[in-house]
């Protein structure tokens, strides 16, 4: 099938992949949006007459919800009821001629469509089927309803996020969602490579919570193997010390000292050096268990001056440090605008969005599509297909598309 966004001659890397895209929310249609990214052909499959849940979320530019734009670039919107039968047929047709087909729906969903895994790969053993969901396709929890603050909560992670003196906090980020997203993207990858050796495609079950428990590798193993049992620890780091954010007469910063050498130049620099000769700091990981003796000391030493102005003398230290960003000021920071991060799309619209973060150095970006109206493609879609413009406005008038 045409991509209208990335020509097939492109050197774009997933240029002749179609995917289908049966997802909603985030945790599908990030993956989906970064596929669409690097090349692929993605026909969003929407319900008529609403669509994907998030085109209602406020805030809106005009009409649109930013949420429902920002991870639905690059794709083409086709609406489909997958309850009627023709409906069910015109999705068989795309599933026989893509690639990848990608869901989020809760666990036995497609199935009882009659649209699973198994049913589409008998129909194209080439398909690469990727399933993600809150809990994965089995297991006692695999047919409960997920969002990104569960998957959170239940992995732990809501455990060691926060202020130790006060409750358990969600990542700021919807973490959760991206990061089966994310993982989902991989096994995309992978497979279609694989394919490219053995031909024939393959079924794949990313569930949001494993996908925390992934990203929380080191305190899955230091109690899996230590008996720790990790708390939250706020600003600080876990195992390294000094590593974490520091008030100062104005701003706060953050510091990470991860070597003797950058501990050697941080005393240094706030004329501490009468520490280099404690014990108790002699190492990262003394620092760290040490840290309530420790850290009055270096935050009596960053109070006594500005933010920009302990920057400065870090930076000619060679010591890790950073301003804390407000989003509003990351978007501005030069080492962002530099790297042109974030684009507008489509040109001259006053849409900002982020771009995905891999370069390709001495190749030009990739052009980026804008998220589609509902039902947008359906009828080029069809005509793809081979339909003709009778056969298109019967399943209109019978409410299959």
């Amino acid at each position: 099938m045409h991509n209208e966004a990335v020509p097939e001659d492109s050197a774009a890397p997933l240029a002749g992949i179609t995917v289908l895209d049966v997802t909603h929310m985030l945790s599908g249609p990030y993956c989906t949006w970064i596929l669409g990214a690097l090349g692929a052909n993605v026909i969003k499959i929407e319900r008529p007459g609403s669509g994907d849940f998030t085109r209602i979320i406020a805030p809106f530019d005009g009409d649109e919800s930013i949420y429902f734009l920002s991870v639905n670039r690059n794709k083409r919107s086709m609406t489909i009821n997958l309850k009627s039968e023709d409906g069910k047929k015109i999705f068989r047709r795309l599933a026989a001629k893509a690639d990848v087909l990608v869901e989020n729906n809760r666990a036995g969903a497609m199935d009882r469509l009659g649209l699973g895994a198994d049913t589409m790969r008998e129909l194209n053993e080439k398909l690469i089927y990727a399933s993600i969901s809150g809990f994965g396709q089995d297991g006692p929890y695999s047919k409960r309803a997920a969002f990104d603050v569960i998957a959170q909560a239940l992995s732990g992670m809501m455990s060691i996020t926060g202020e130790s003196d006060r409750g358990p906090s969600r990542v700021g980020a919807s973490i959760g969602d991206i990061a089966a997203s994310l993982f989902a993207v991989i096994g995309i990858l992978a497979d279609l490579s694989r394919r490219g050796r053995t031909g024939t495609g393959g079924t794949l079950d990313v569930a949001m919570l494993d996908s925390q428990l992934a990203l929380m590798e080191n305190a899955i193993a230091r109690s899996a193997i230590a008996g720790d049992t990790p708390g939250r620890l706020g600003r600080r780091h876990p195992l390294i010390a000094p590593f974490q954010a520091f008030p100062t007469s104005d701003k706060p910063l953050a510091v990470c000292v991860d070597t003797h050498e950058q501990w050697e130049r941080l005393c240094d620099a706030l004329k501490l050096t009468r520490l280099l000769d404690e014990p108790d700091f002699a190492t990262g990981s003394l620092r760290a268990k040490n840290h309530a003796r420790l850290e009055p000391i270096l935050v009596e030493a960053f109070t006594a001056r500005g933010r920009d102005e302990w920057l400065d003398i870090l930076e000619a230290a060679d010591v890790p440090s950073s301003a804390i960003n407000t989003v509003a000021e990351a978007i501005q920071d030069p080492q962002v605008c530099h790297r042109g991060m974030i684009s507008e799309v489509p040109e001259g619209s006053g849409r900002r969005f982020v771009k995905v973060p891999i370069a390709r150095p001495g190749e030009a970006d990739l052009p980026q599509r804008p998220a589609p109206k509902l039902g947008e493609n359906t009828d080029e879609i069809l005509e793809e297909l081979g339909l003709d413009a009778n056969e298109i406005a019967r399943l209109r008038a019978e409410g299959a598309v």
